[in-house]
């Protein structure tokens, strides 16, 4: 569709329910030449707010989009090409744009978004995604979080490997019930959830909380985990900020929540209001706040970590990485020095707790690199 060169600025889909968006500004300039993820302009969804970073190099020409726009899902949003393309081929390429149905042509658009599963009489919420084949993904959120905290990451891992999120027992979609208030018991429910999908081994992918079931998954069921990823991990160090268990689990009121969310991360504008409401609409579901509270204090007792299962990792011989933010007001980044001996270690600048949002393109490249071998 596309004249030699151009290349079409889009939409993107961020997770698995984004059908649409809303340019909030742009950050670059007609004229301006644009790098390989540089961040071109900003978007807000119903779950978060982020900048399009450029899939390639170019000038930016056009400007289509404009601030306060509210478009679907692969819309353009601007034109980027060499100066050797003339504005009327520019002019002629906007002007023929169409964009794609909402069924899109990719098998995994028209698949449903979410699935559901019984495990151990806790009814579970789950995706499965991305290329046929191989090692699957499983991708296990933190403390208070559920699947859409990969929604930056599911698709682009994907590309490469079949993926599987969760939603782990009392978070998300999932009942509000728990299987034990340990590392222990999150991991061997986990497994059962293997189980219950037909999911014999997986490359285990885990945030905040879920890096410790990760690694506690990798300990107690070797032969179902290939390799371990810890995202800003807890399990690797004593501290944390206890301030926020407790006050996620507390907070009753959009004023309460909202400086307790910007805690996770470096930039505080990207927790947008709907993304307050959604976490509001979360703990004011029935048993909620008590679970919270029940496995924020048996994980976290007295604020410190009760099982650092990361700390053992190295005894069982499987690839290690380890990927932090260095602004993390949640779980110290200097626990990154605790990774086992041969394990890749990562950290980002400018990036806070939730790294796998703020820096997704980064983080992305290299849970590719790390699942494919």
């Amino acid at each position: 569709m596309a004249a030699a060169g151009i290349t079409p600025i889009v939409m993107p889909k961020w997770g698995l329910s984004m059908k649409e968006g809303t340019v909030m500004s742009w950050l670059v300039e007609e004229g301006d030449e644009i790098t390989v993820g540089k961040p071109i302009l900003e978007v807000e969804t119903d779950k978060i707010a982020n900048a399009v970073e450029a899939p390639d190099p170019g000038v930016l020409r056009r400007k289509v989009a404009q601030a306060g726009e509210l478009l679907p899902v692969k819309a353009l949003l601007g034109v980027m090409a060499p100066a050797e393309v003339s504005d009327a081929d520019i002019d002629a390429y906007v002007a023929a744009y169409e964009t794609p149905s909402a069924d899109g042509e990719d098998a995994d658009d028209a698949a449903p978004a979410y699935a559901w599963t019984t495990v151990d009489g806790i009814r579970v919420r789950y995706a499965r995604r991305g290329a046929a084949g191989g090692t699957p993904v499983l991708f296990i959120h933190g403390y208070g979080g559920d699947l859409d905290n990969w929604l930056f990451n599911i698709d682009a891992v994907g590309e490469v490997a079949p993926v599987i999120a969760l939603d782990l027992p009392g978070h998300g979609q999932s009942d509000a019930k728990l299987p034990g208030t340990s590392l222990a018991a999150l991991a061997d429910f986990t497994a059962r959830f293997l189980d219950a999908v037909d999911v014999p081994q997986v490359h285990a992918v885990g945030h905040s909380m879920g890096g410790a079931v990760a690694a506690q998954l990798a300990l107690a069921h070797p032969a179902r985990v290939a390799s371990v990823a810890l995202i800003a991990p807890a399990g690797l160090g004593e501290d944390l900020n206890h301030g926020y268990t407790e006050g996620f689990a507390t907070a009753a009121s959009r004023r309460e929540l909202k400086p307790v969310l910007e805690q996770l991360f470096n930039d505080p504008a990207l927790v947008s209001r709907q993304m307050v409401d959604d976490v509001l609409k979360y703990k004011r579901l029935d048993g909620v706040e008590p679970l919270l509270l029940s496995l924020s204090r048996g994980l976290f007792p007295d604020g410190r970590q009760a099982a650092r299962p990361g700390l053992e990792l190295g005894s069982t011989g499987k690839p290690v990485l380890v990927v932090w933010g260095t602004e993390d007001r949640i779980v110290p980044a200097a626990h990154a020095q605790h990774a086992p001996p041969g394990a890749t270690v990562e950290r980002f600048e400018g990036a806070g707790h939730m790294v796998q949002m703020e820096r997704a393109s980064d983080v992305n490249r290299l849970l590719r690199r790390h699942v494919g071998g």
